[in-house]
C-alpha cells in the first residue's frame, strides 16, 4: 500500500509493538511497497530491525456480513500455518515472530491485525518480473517443497473454499442504477465501469461457478498452497530463496500456484510433473485465473462502494479495476 491507514497512529501501533512483542520502537518508517498490506521498518535501541506488518480487518473480510472476527481468525490461521511450516524445517519460509502470547498475530483496536517479522537482508523483485527462467525454477523447486510437506508441517491449515471476495458486492453493482452513494470520488465512475461491464462479468462468474464444481469433486488433490507465488513475494539471499506473505495460504489444488507462474510455454508445468508425478488440470489451472480476475475486480468495486477520498492507493486501484474489466471483455466465451 502507498499510504498507512489514516487510523492507526504511530502512537497506538508502538503500543501494540511493545505489549505484543516487548519491541521498544525507536524508528518507525513507513514502507509502501505491496498490496493489501501496510508495512513499516522498525528499530529498537539496540538497533534490532523488525519488518512490521498490518492488515486492515474491513478488507479481509469475504462479505458484507463477514464478521471482523473471522477475517481476523483466518488471518491468524495463515500465519500460524507459515509459523509451522518454518518450526518443521522449510527455512524459504519467511513467518512471523509470535507475540508474548505465543500467537503470530495481535489485534489492535477492532479493525486491525498485526504481525512482526525479522528483518530479511536480501534481494527483492517486482510483481510479473521474473528475473531469468532460473530464478522460476528455483521458485518452483520451493512451491514444490511446499506441496509435499507433511501432514506435521501442514497442520490444521484452512482449506479453500472458492470464495471470491466481496463477491456481494461485486453483484450488487452488476444491474446498474443511477442511486449510487456518493462514498468519494470513484464511487460514480466505478459504478458505472461495472455497468458498462455486466455481462463480461457475469459471463465469468457462471464459468467460474462451474469449474469450482469440478475442483470439490476431487478433494484428494489438494495439497498446502501459498496462493501468490509470483516474483514480488520472493527474495534472493545469502542463504538461498525465501517466499514473503504467507497471509494467502490455504489447502487447495495445487494450481492455486502453477498458473501464476506457467510463462506458456508449458515448462513450469513439466517441471511440476517431473518433481511430484501429478499433472496438473487445464480447467484448475482456468479456475484459479478465473478467481484472481473476479477478486480483484470484486475488491476494488468493494473499496469503492465504502468511503475512500482519492488517495494514491485509490487512484491504483481504480486504473486495476478498469484494467481487468477490459481485459475480461476480450476473452473467449468460456476461457480466462
Amino acid at each position: 500500500m502507498l499510504t498507512p491507514p489514516a487510523d492507526l497512529p504511530d502512537a497506538l501501533l508502538r503500543a501494540t509493538l511493545v505489549d505484543g512483542w516487548g519491541f521498544e520502537v525507536t524508528a518507525l518508517e513507513y514502507r509502501a511497497v505491496g498490496r493489501g498490506s501496510h508495512h513499516w521498518e522498525v528499530t529498537d535501541g539496540e538497533g534490532v530491525r523488525r519488518f512490521v506488518s498490518v492488515d486492515e480487518l474491513t478488507t479481509k473480510r469475504l462479505a458484507l456480513d463477514d464478521p471482523l472476527d473471522a477475517a481476523y481468525h483466518r488471518l491468524r490461521a495463515a500465519l500460524g500455518t507459515a509459523t509451522r511450516l518454518r518450526e518443521h524445517g522449510h527455512g524459504f519460509v519467511v513467518a512471523p515472530i509470535p507475540g508474548r502470547d505465543g500467537e503470530p498475530l495481535v489485534r489492535t483496536g477492532d479493525r486491525f491485525g498485526v504481525a512482526v517479522y525479522p528483518y530479511v537482508a536480501g534481494e527483492s523483485f517486482r510483481w510479473g518480473e521474473w528475473e531469468s527462467p532460473a530464478h522460476r525454477r528455483d521458485v518452483l523447486d520451493l512451491v514444490v517443497e511446499l506441496h509435499t510437506a507433511s501432514a506435521a508441517a501442514r497442520g490444521p491449515a484452512l482449506v479453500d473454499d472458492f470464495a471470491v471476495p466481496h463477491r456481494d458486492e461485486l453483484e450488487l453493482g452488476l444491474p446498474g442504477t443511477d442511486e449510487v452513494p456518493d462514498t468519494g470520488p470513484y464511487a460514480h465512475p466505478a459504478a458505472a465501469l461495472l455497468t458498462e461491464y455486466a455481462a463480461p462479468v457475469r459471463r465469468l462468474l457462471a464459468r467460474y461457478d462451474d469449474l469450482v464444481l469440478a475442483a470439490r469433486a476431487e478433494p484428494a488433490r489438494m495439497v498446502l498452497t501459498h496462493g501468490e507465488p509470483h516474483p514480488g513475494n520472493t527474495m534472493r539471499t545469502g542463504d538461498g530463496w525465501r517466499l514473503i506473505d504467507w497471509d494467502t495460504v490455504l489447502v487447495a489444488p495445487p494450481e492455486r500456484d502453477l498458473w501464476l507462474m506457467e510463462p506458456g510455454d508449458g515448462s513450469v508445468l513439466a517441471g511440476y510433473v517431473e518433481a511430484t508425478g501429478v499433472t496438473p488440470r487445464p480447467e484448475m489451472l482456468e479456475l484459479y485465473r478465473s478467481w484472481w480476475h473476479l477478486s480483484d475486480i470484486a475488491i476494488e468495486a468493494s473499496r469503492f462502494r465504502a468511503p475512500h477520498t482519492g488517495t494514491e492507493d485509490d487512484d491504483e486501484s481504480f486504473g486495476i479495476l478498469r484494467g481487468v474489466l477490459d481485459h475480461i471483455s476480450t476473452l473467449p466465451v468460456g476461457r480466462a
